[in-house]
């Protein structure tokens, strides 16, 4: 029994390490019904088959043959394997710990055959079924127009990367509130679908998506952006898609990436769902779900249409991203570099703009439609914006004149210069600890704004206080208090202590702690197990468990006992009780109590019938 076999046995059964302290703790652990059913979920239609048959096959002690099993197959199943096929079986199955092989022999637990005839009496396919052919649901052939097909996957494939795109660079700007009772609040569920052009009941699937690809974490009871998506919206669409595609690939059940390997590129096979539950008839809700979130994943991304790989799918599954990134990148639409801007203060972008000219002009103006053709409008709110994260009046029309196919309107230059010389007629800044409990201030020469500020219903909540003519303080802080004013549409601008401006930026990602290496609590448990079995301890150890059974279970065995001269006594105990090295029994043949040191014991076996 290879150590590699026993840890993929107990992570894939998900057997809790703590508590088990040596091979027999262990060997209990794995027989248990829940460990064999998670073991068995896991077994596709050939190995179930095989199992099945064994167990048919395998008398009363487990004890049987690969050459048996065999011979034995047409009786009980059709389809019996060649033996190169069965050999591989029966190595699959002995890797599982399901069966154990010595060479050509093999030995089919009582539990595990206790299981599965449980299991089969609750609705799983006896042997001869396992063994049949697919039905012809499930077999593959039929003829569609693949070129339209793979199309339609990378429109489907740009879709969402827009969206997911919106969704990441959304709760960057303002993260989004994770319920108690799980699922977005409604007031950031609104704003995200909004932002991503979607229906707020395709929200929860495309955060999944984001979430299972580390582009956004939760971070407390808020999703935020984390570094892996800060750096995929800098990334232009084929590398997007990549992105997305490999972590999709990474995160593949073994069990499913062999199943969609072999789908048709040319057909409608049965849904993805329905042709997993055939071939892994046990695998129940874990199943299901995992075939569910896959295939609605891979349509998404345009690995699939309705469950068939296309081209790029396939090459993804057989895990050739190169040629997967090659061939989707042909379908998607390309990059523009340039704009329309027109004399309503509107920006039109005649494709997907390239992502650092994109990032860039959402600094200056609001996305108002995001499709192929996406639109942004400039206000004095989105100049303020712009003019706070470090831009001038120079640089911004400087960057419009570089990307417009029409040149810069006059409103449009009328408009960035004129909010540009308004910009930090009100400052912001912190408070020292001598002032508290405020800890930030705003300031301005012209008191009649300042007072507008001081009245104004949209910024009551930061609890705004006059204590100069031209002053007011808060008990937030100044980041808080300046992007309040700032979406408030006023000319702010945050200051340091010298009153020098500076540049505060209204992007949170999610803090990556520094963690230690996880300990590997199976590994630990593995290696205990196996450095502390050696033979005599193993010995012991077995005695002990054999006797502390028969005290559980008030029963008889007969003791062999090693007496002082070297004889070895057979004694008919009944235990009582195993501690501290000695067992304490009832001798059945003289009615008296007897205690005995287990070192003493040389072997256990079942007491002979009355």
């Amino acid at each position: 029994m290879e150590r590699e076999s026993v840890a993929a046995a107990i992570r894939s059964r998900r057997i809790d390490p703590t508590g088990i302290d040596d091979v027999f703790d262990l060997a209990e652990a794995l027989l248990t019904d829940d460990s064999l059913d998670r073991a068995i979920a896991r077994l596709d239609r050939r190995l179930l088959a095989f199992l099945a048959v064994a167990v048919e096959l395998a008398p009363a002690d487990g004890l049987t043959s690969l050459a048996r099993v065999l011979d034995g197959w047409p009786s009980l199943a059709p389809d019996a394997p060649d033996a190169e096929d069965a050999d591989l079986r029966l190595d699959a199955l002995d890797e599982r710990l399901l069966v154990l092989r010595d060479d050509d022999g093999m030995l089919v637990q009582p539990e595990v055959a206790e299981r599965l005839r449980a299991r089969m009496r609750a609705g799983l396919p006896a042997a001869a079924a396992l063994a049949a052919p697919p039905p012809p649901g499930l077999v593959r052939e039929g003829d569609v127009d693949t070129g339209l097909v793979a199309r339609l996957a990378a429109e489907r494939a740009f879709r969402t990367i827009a969206a997911l795109a919106e969704i990441v660079a959304a709760v960057s700007l303002e993260p989004a509130r994770e319920l108690v009772r799980g699922g977005i609040a409604l007031p950031d569920a609104k704003r995200l679908a909004a932002a991503a052009g979607i229906e707020l009941d395709d929200l929860p699937a495309l955060m999944d998506l984001a979430s299972r690809s580390q582009l956004i974490t939760r971070d407390g009871g808020h999703w935020l952006e984390t570094p892996r998506g800060e750096s995929w919206l800098e990334a232009e669409t084929p590398e997007r898609w990549r992105q997305l595609a490999t972590a999709w690939r990474d995160r593949l059940p073994d069990e499913l990436l062999a199943l969609i390997a072999g789908r048709s590129l040319i057909g409608g096979p049965a849904p993805l769902i329905e042709e997993a539950r055939w071939f892994y008839p046990a695998g129940g809700e874990w199943l299901d779900e995992r075939a569910r979130v896959v295939s609605s994943e891979a349509d998404a991304l345009g690995l699939t249409v309705s469950g068939v790989p296309v081209p790029a799918g396939r090459s993804v599954v057989e895990g050739d991203l190169d040629a997967a990134v090659a061939a989707t990148s042909a379908l998607l639409p390309g990059h523009v570099s340039q704009v329309y801007v027109q004399h309503d203060l509107s920006i039109v972008a005649p494709g997907p703009l390239a992502p650092p000219l994109d990032a860039r002009l959402r600094v200056l103006a609001d996305v108002e439609a995001r499709e192929l053709a996406s639109s942004y409008r400039v206000s004095a709110a989105s100049v303020n914006r712009a003019l706070a994260a470090g831009e001038t009046s120079a640089s911004l029309l400087e960057f419009l004149r570089g990307i417009s196919l029409t040149g810069v309107p006059q409103p449009l230059e009328y408009l960035v210069t004129e909010t540009a010389s308004r910009y930090g007629r009100v400052r912001v800044g912190s408070l020292g600890p001598s002032e508290m409990p405020a800890r930030s201030y705003v300031r301005s020469d012209d008191d009649a704004l300042l007072g507008t500020i001081a009245v104004d219903q949209s910024l009551q909540s930061l609890g705004l206080v006059r204590t100069g003519p031209n002053r007011l303080t808060s008990r937030f802080s100044a980041d808080v208090v300046f992007w309040a004013l700032s979406d408030a549409r006023y000319p702010v601008a945050a200051e340091d202590e010298t009153g020098e401006i500076v540049v505060l930026r209204r992007h949170r990602v999610a803090r990556v702690a520094d963690q230690a290496q996880p300990r590997d609590l199976v590994g630990e448990l593995v290696a205990r197990v196996f450095d502390g079995a050696d033979d005599h301890s193993t010995e012991q150890a077995w005695l002990s468990r054999r006797l502390e059974t028969a005290a559980r279970d008030r029963s008889a065995v007969t003791v062999s006992v090693r007496m002082p001269g070297g004889d070895v006594v057979d004694f008919v105990l009944e235990p009582t009780s195993v501690a501290n090295g000695r067992m304490r029994a009832r001798d059945r043949a003289t009615d008296i109590e007897r205690t005995l040191p287990i070192s003493a014991i040389a072997g256990v076996a079942d007491a002979p019938a009355d």
